[in-house]
């Protein structure tokens, strides 16, 4: 235990004095976290530029654009008058959708006759253009059993009757876990510990072989008695102190400063961020252990942990992808925390439903670490037999 104590201090004095780790370990989570929690300090995407292209000029649609000037997401900013000039628009980034009344819309509705209302989004900003469809779908919807309604009432038919007639589906919805579309309490949260991830690996990938370049391996060698096994325990034991300050940063700083998070998830989110950082430190001592040479681990790390996000399924589903994607999803320690993280942060289930993937990323520890310190011990195998030579030389 004594050994074990002495390198976890020795790794927390390099840590605090090698510019290599306490920048990216201390200083740049901070920034990091705190740069995109202010990315997305507007959490809602409203107000989106809109034009409106109305040939009819009538009463209905005129009703129509009141009915989309109440809309929050919409914010008509032009008026225009040709489909080249909606497509000129959309193209400049002035607007980012439209809408088309066409000639004779009022004419064609009470002599019965279908007319096509037309909608142009711009579909490369993904999200903004469903945001847009949605608010004109609930208008045109909205409009279209109005204009029905009266149209039956007109004929003497009662207004219960005629609703039943007008809309005789009546659609209930419930928007679960982020109802408000808010991009500050869903995406912040995952950008974070995504960042925490490459965070981890990257500094741990230098935990072991960045000894060889400050000489002192030597010195860890005798710190540990020569133990492969103390010595990347006490190391992980150190880093895993150091992600626990950057949970009370992001928990107990960031959240309450941009008024994100969940408190009463806080409980299990700890226990999902220690077993990926344990992960993640592990992952990162086996690429220590396995090159001592700090540039090619430093390009293995980045290799595998630059897509994490993107093959987490956070934005994309996993089961959309092709299934080679799906299984270079599965080695990365962030796709199983994820899992986990909606299930305990977002729906704040107990811990008892993300036991499976707790159990996933129980398995990344159960595989890296041995092996770091198996591959390791090879390093303290050379150093062992220097020292025994040196001595049957003197």
């Amino acid at each position: 235990m004594n050994f074990l104590a002495s390198i976890i201090i020795r790794e927390w004095k390099r840590i605090l004095s090698l510019k290599v780790f306490y920048l990216v370990m201390l200083v740049v989570p901070i920034v990091l976290f705190s740069f995109y929690a202010f990315i997305y300090q507007k959490q809602e995407a409203k107000h989106l530029a809109f034009a409106v292209w109305d040939e009819d000029q009538s009463a209905v649609s005129r009703e129509l654009i009141f009915l989309l000037e109440q809309k929050e997401a919409l914010q008509i900013t032009r008026r225009v008058g040709s489909e080249a000039e909606v497509k000129k628009l959309i193209q400049e980034g002035k607007i980012l959708g439209a809408v088309h009344f066409p000639a004779n819309l009022q004419k064609n509705i009470y002599s019965r006759h279908p007319s096509t209302v037309t909608l142009y989004t711009n579909a490369a900003a993904l999200v903004p253009a469903k945001l847009v469809y949605k608010a004109v779908a609930e208008v045109i919807i909205t409009g279209s059993t109005g204009i029905t309604l009266q149209k039956l009432v007109k004929t003497g038919m009662k207004s219960d009757q005629a609703m039943a007639i007008a809309n005789p589906i009546s659609l209930n919805t419930y928007q679960l876990y982020n109802p408000t579309y808010n991009y500050q309490e869903y995406l912040v949260p995952g950008l974070i510990t995504v960042g925490m991830q490459m965070i981890l690996i990257i500094s741990c990938m230098l935990a072991l072989n960045y000894e060889w370049i400050t000489g002192t391996m030597h010195d860890l060698y005798d710190a540990s008695r020569g133990s492969a096994v103390i010595a990347i325990v006490g190391k992980t034991i150190a880093h895993l102190a150091i992600s626990w300050i950057n949970f009370i940063i992001i928990v107990g700083i960031i959240f309450p400063f941009f008024d994100i998070g969940i408190p009463t998830a806080t409980g299990n989110f700890f226990v999902m961020y220690t077993m990926l950082s344990l992960a993640c430190i592990g992952i990162g001592m086996f690429i220590s252990a396995l090159f001592k040479d700090v540039m090619l681990s430093g390009d293995v790390a980045l290799f595998y942990t630059s897509p994490a996000f993107v093959f987490s399924g956070f934005t994309f589903p996993r089961w959309a992808m092709p299934w080679y994607d799906q299984y270079y999803a599965l080695i990365m320690p962030y796709t199983s925390f994820l899992d986990g993280f909606f299930k305990v942060y977002y729906m704040n289930l107990p811990l008892k439903y993300a036991l499976g993937d707790l159990s996933k990323l129980l398995l990344f520890c159960v595989v890296m670490y041995p092996t770091a310190m198996l591959l390791f011990k090879r390093q303290f195998n050379s150093i062992k037999n220097e020292k025994e030579t040196a001595t049957i030389t003197d």
